[in-house]
């Protein structure tokens, strides 16, 4: 397979889709082809989310060469499938950037393209940004057409329902398609993931359509029509449009999804249609490149990988990632502690669950994309005497909040989050930046919140979790650990800091992670300048250990506070203010992220712009004494 040409193919000739829509129909399977070896390449060298962008390459082409975007709104639920898209609008060139830092958005983003008329990064908002925008495109008196296209995973979470129930019950001009592969990130789970597979590939259902095929070839044209009508209400009694049409769509479907000669003629039929509609279109997620057909997993989204042997490159041997080390630690804990069991919202190798799954799994559940029915759901396992852990990224438990608020805190159950991917994420970029859940957790009663300033601190933070009666959140990075040594999980003392250096002209206290680069500032700070500059891990960010912060904090001196979170919301706050209440006075330097969101890039990239690394943090810390 090779690097495709400029000037030698179809795909090279597709500047946007004006270019596309010159094509005759039987050129399109030579163009998905192209677009599918085209992807397949690029990415290897950089990796992406490969599989659910091969996955819906004709439905792509489909789209655009019917509906006229711009003009006509197509909205792509999460964006993982975007990039056959951004590829037909312009953004061909710019796919070896995606991703990378200054480069193409891995998800839809409106500032990057008209083409983009929803931001996307998170599952099942889809079919609520378009009915939004089907009724502003009525009440401005416009005609256009708008487009959701959702997969039968995203379609598990309760806010598609929410907006199907309500689409459906107004009757507005609305095509949503669902892009049935029969994946989200992981396998799907729940009933109507079960039964649309079981529908569809059912033997009452084939046999129909069969049946209904052969004596419509036999009936004389003038009643065609009429049998046709009845094929299609029979169908509705047996197939998943039943529910579909129950909540007021008109049902489509299922049609092949991989097949223009299905997709061409059924979309343009869904043009002249009025009302909501939904097409149900079957799709193979990484199709067109073996590796991710049989493992669409792993090949949902990864690292560069080998294109003739489908192999991942594995980089350097790196220390075991805190994703890793939180799920072998649980798994651990497991063996001696009947009580604990765990839940994942659809990310069982995303959290690591998986691997807790092969030596628990009948204590560990997967609830489909449903952050809320997660959160509540371990409130249960709690009230039963469980001890329930729920590892979903930081960016994804914003989704669950009133649930921890209403359910868990106020009841003060025993449920411990743990949220992995807290702070700068990288590649996927604002959408994942679990940057906010210090701000928004740390007002909440009840609950204590820890950071881990490794990775052997995060299997003592998950033993201390066990030994609570209440709420807690242990929040940790993305990425491999420092390879410091892993002892035996024990209790800490609950609210008690750590001191890691001393230092008569001022105290730097890190949270997390921004320890190690706190850690080379001070010391960067104490060779150069002669600056002795104290340095604590806070370790709780919840209880605060003022006492032990009142003790190391010189009168007069400098307080500087460095968390990978937002600055407004952050501990920072409550720490000099409490300082301030006690009686302290001097300069406060407060080293976060700012009231803005972080663009993509490594997550070393980000870090730097932020100046959240260790050289940003000699920097504001040389300013705040010069």
């Amino acid at each position: 397979m090779n690097q495709v040409a400029p000037g030698t193919s179809l795909l090279a000739g597709i500047h946007g889709t004006a270019d596309l829509k010159a094509l005759a129909a039987g050129q399109l399977p030579e163009l998905a082809q192209e677009m599918r070896h085209y992807l397949i390449e690029t990415l290897a060298p950089i990796g992406g989310h490969l599989g659910a962008g091969l996955g819906v390459v004709e439905l792509t082409i489909a789209l655009h060469y019917l509906f006229d975007s711009p003009r006509d709104k197509i909205i792509w639920d999460v964006g993982h499938q975007a990039y056959p898209h951004k590829m037909l609008t312009g953004r061909l060139e710019g796919m070896p950037s995606v991703r990378q830092y200054g480069g193409l958005s891995g998800f839809t983003k409106r500032s990057e393209s008209e083409h983009d008329p929803f931001g996307a990064g998170h599952a099942s908002t889809s079919i609520s940004a378009a009915y939004g925008m089907a009724t502003g495109r009525d009440l401005n008196g416009a005609d256009h057409h708008v487009i959701a296209v959702i997969g039968d995973g995203a379609l598990s979470g309760g806010m598609a329902f929410e907006a199907l129930n309500d689409a459906g019950a107004n009757r507005r001009r609305l095509l949503v398609i669902l892009n049935d592969n029969e994946m989200s990130i992981a396998p799907n789970v729940g009933a109507m993931s079960s039964y649309l597979a079981r529908i569809i590939t059912g033997k009452p259902y084939t046999q129909a359509r069969d049946t209904a095929r052969r004596i419509l070839e036999k009936l004389p044209s003038g009643i065609e029509a009429a049998a046709k009508r009845m094929e299609e209400h029979v169908k509705g009694m047996i197939t998943p449009g039943t529910l579909f049409e129950e909540l007021g769509f008109r049902y489509i479907g299922p049609v092949d999804g991989h097949s223009f000669e299905h997709l061409l003629p059924t979309l343009a039929n869904c043009k002249e249609l009025d009302g909501p509609i939904l097409l149900h279109a079957l799709t193979k997620k990484g199709l067109g490149f073996s590796p991710a057909e049989e493992d669409p997993e792993t090949w949902h989204g990864l690292g560069p990988y080998n294109v003739q042997t489908g192999v991942p490159v594995k980089s350097s041997a790196t220390p075991p990632s805190y994703t890793n080390v939180f799920a072998d630690t649980l798994a651990d804990l497991a063996d001696r502690d009947e009580r604990i069991v765990a839940v994942t919202a659809a990310m069982p190798g995303g959290t690591g669950l998986s691997r807790f799954a092969r030596r628990h799994p009948q204590r560990c559940f997967d609830v489909g994309i449903a952050e809320q029915h997660a959160v509540t759901f371990a409130g249960g396992l709690a009230v039963e005497g469980k001890r329930p852990f729920v590892a979903i990224y930081s960016t994804f438990i914003q989704r669950g909040y009133d649930q921890i608020v209403h359910d868990i805190c106020i009841q003060n159950l025993p449920v411990t989050f743990c949220l992995d991917r807290a702070g700068i994420v990288g590649a996927d970029g604002a959408t994942h930046t679990g940057m906010f859940d210090i701000a928004f957790l740390r007002c909440l009663p009840n609950i204590t919140i820890m950071a881990p300033k490794d990775e052997a601190e995060l299997r003592h933070m998950l033993a201390t979790s066990l030994s609570m009666d209440g709420p807690v959140a242990i929040r940790y990075p993305r990425g491999s650990g420092y390879g410091v040594a892993l002892t035996e999980p024990a209790a800490l003392p609950v609210g008690r800091a750590e001191m890691l250096e001393d230092g008569r002209d001022g105290l730097v206290i890190a949270v997390g992670t921004r320890n190690r680069d706190a850690l080379q500032a001070v010391e960067v700070l104490r060779k150069e300048e002669g600056l002795h500059l104290g340095l604590m891990n806070l370790r709780f960010i919840k209880p605060l250990d003022m006492e032990a912060i009142g003790a190391h904090l010189p009168p007069g001196k400098m307080l500087a506070v460095v968390e990978e979170g937002t600055a407004a919301g952050g501990i920072g706050e409550q720490i000099v203010s409490l300082a301030v209440q006690a009686g302290w006075s001097g300069r406060f330097v407060h080293i976060a992220m700012p009231d803005s969101f972080p663009e993509h890039g490594t997550q070393a990239e980000i870090l730097c712009d932020l100046e959240l690394d260790a050289d940003g943090i000699v920097k504001q810390l040389r300013a705040a004494t010069a």
